[in-house]
């Protein structure tokens, strides 16, 4: 699986480490992600999404049926 958040997209960056000497190596950052279980009251049923720290953030605030609702408008299948 990637690692890729479902609900901000958040994905893998890429740069450079700096020594000292100012020599450069590549790097990543990896983002926060996390396997999160939520239910869902109108269907009756858990879901499962992979979410960063800031997709954690975005359910809490608009509600699990409301970003559901988007996902699925955008294509995703839950």
């Amino acid at each position: 699986m990637p690692m890729r958040c479902q609900v901000t997209g958040r994905t893998v960056g890429f740069g450079n480490s700096v020594s000292h000497s100012h020599r450069r190596t590549p790097r990543r950052w990896s983002p926060n992600i996390q396997t999160k279980t939520y239910f869902l009251p109108s269907e009756g049923r858990r879901i499962t999404l992979r979410l960063s720290a800031k997709g954690i953030k975005v359910v809490d605030r608009e509600g699990i049926e409301a970003v559901v609702a988007r996902l699925r408008r955008d294509g995703q299948r839950i």
